[in-house]
């Protein structure tokens, strides 16, 4: 797989953009037109697996998900499944932010914790540029919005800059798998099948077309880790989840 630091790009290109500015524009904009159709085909489209994903890292932070006293913040967070992950598994415990740049993500994001009164805080901010205080959180996390970012390096310093000392990043990412029969199999039905029919339900083709392209340009897990430690995070470790579908990477702050 060719990564996005081999082609020399410090973040997500979609195609026909020139610069970080006009990358970060044409994401905001894409999402907000598949807002109104994002939650359902996430589970469709993953047959519901990303619901076991999520959960998945909310088991994994149950430490600090029940701390009272603990923040934390779901960057990237879309319409907040893996905030309300994290507040089912607080039990009332930590104080849960999540975070988005696509106006129209928030709104279905509070209006289902509106109606869930799940007690989450959703604000509109800038991955690249949080709205936080230095060493503010205990745990920032990342589900499938990190390599939508015009800029990865900057991305993971204003992640460092956020966390508190002791506290814990956990980036849930989209993967190419490994193994020549299941990695051409899911290259197929993520080439192929998953564009058409994304663009068929949403009525928006450019977007899911830029999901496998976006996934094949993105660092691997092992070059990914690399990016964690030069930005500074301690103890970086990824797992592969599902034959390698999605990498789960953890760092620390020192």
């Amino acid at each position: 797989m060719t990564s996005a630091s081999q082609r020399g790009l410090p973040g997500t290109r979609p195609e026909g953009v020139r610069d970080e500015k006009e990358a970060a524009a044409h994401v905001r904009e894409m999402f907000g037109r598949i807002a109104p159709r994002y939650d359902l085909l996430n589970h469709l489209l993953s047959l519901d697996i990303d619901k076991l994903w999520r959960r998945r890292v909310a088991q994994r932070f149950r430490a600090v998900l029940r701390d009272p006293n603990a923040k934390v913040l779901d960057l990237c967070c879309g319409t907040g499944d893996l905030a309300f992950a994290f507040r089912r598994e607080a039990a009332g415990g930590a104080e849960i932010i999540g975070a988005d740049f696509v106006p129209e993500m928030l709104i279905r994001a509070r209006a289902k914790s509106a109606a869930a009164n799940a007690k989450i805080e959703f604000v509109e901010a800038d991955a690249l540029s949080l709205p936080f205080g230095d060493a503010s959180f205990d745990l920032v996390s990342c589900a499938f919005g990190f390599r939508n970012l015009a800029n990865y390096e900057r991305g993971l310093h204003e992640i460092l800059r956020a966390l508190k000392p002791g506290g814990t990043v956990a980036i849930l990412e989209f993967a190419e798998p490994p193994g020549k029969i299941f990695g051409a199999l899911y290259r197929f039905y993520f080439r192929y099948v998953l564009p058409r029919l994304g663009g068929l339900i949403s009525g928006n083709a450019q977007a899911y077309a830029y999901l496998p392209s976006s996934v094949s340009k993105f660092p691997d897990p092992h070059e990914l880790k690399i990016t964690f430690e030069q930005a500074g995070f301690a103890g970086v470790q990824y797992e592969r989840w599902t034959g390698g579908i999605v990498t789960l990477h953890t760092g620390s702050k020192v």
